[in-house]
């Protein structure tokens, strides 16, 4: 699958256009600004754009939800814990398919109680659970030190330290990294317990 990262606002936010490589169907993932930059992307690659799906619910990853739904008629995908409008809920576990890809779901708390992570084909969409050299705040509605403890070592800790990440904002000294890179180089990433994570992230 291709990716076009496209970085987006004020707040350094990156909304993905993620392409089937073989047929032209396509996935928006967080849509919040310069909306008319995905149009010209879908427009150039022929896309048809089946879903679009949010990592969590905050407004600058879904700000662009209605727009683009009104534009390409996809349905918005976003987990069951969202309070936010849309139209297909998913849980841990769950894939989403697009012409022949396919990304796995899976559930991350700890920015917020319905963050997802997806992952397929050597990439990982991390939204606002990892960044490159960082994570997502804990202090907003929702957010919870020890769930993004939990979100971040039992879950994306296991996985190949291969995969490409692709986060939810570019803040920090690359666009993208890997996950192996991430185990050595981020400092939220390093083991440490459960009660030390928490009073790290004060």
């Amino acid at each position: 699958m291709k990716v076009h990262q496209i970085q987006v606002g004020n707040m350094q936010n990156f909304t993905y256009i993620v392409e089937d490589d073989e047929t032209n169907e396509a996935i928006i993932i967080d849509p919040s600004w310069d909306l008319i930059e995905l149009e010209l992307i879908i427009k150039k690659n022929d896309l048809k754009i089946k879903y679009i799906v949010n990592t969590h619910h905050h407004f600058d990853h879904t700000i662009g939800n209605e727009a683009i739904n009104i534009a390409t008629k996809a349905p918005i995908i976003q987990h069951e814990l969202s309070e936010l409008k849309h139209d297909i809920s998913v849980k841990d576990g769950d894939y989403i398919e697009f012409g022949n890809s396919k990304l796995k779901v899976l559930h991350t708390p700890g920015h917020s109680k319905d963050s997802i992570c997806l992952i397929g084909d050597g990439k990982l969409f991390s939204g606002d659970t990892l960044f490159v050299g960082n994570c997502g705040r804990i202090d907003l509605p929702g957010g919870s030190a020890k769930e993004l403890y939990h979100s971040l070592f039992d879950v994306l800790y296991s996985l190949d330290d291969n995969l490409v990440l692709y986060s939810g904002h570019n803040y920090g000294h690359s666009e993208t990294s890997t996950l192996g890179q991430e185990k050595i180089t981020n400092h939220i990433m390093q083991k440490r317990t459960e009660q030390q994570f928490i009073e790290m992230m004060g």
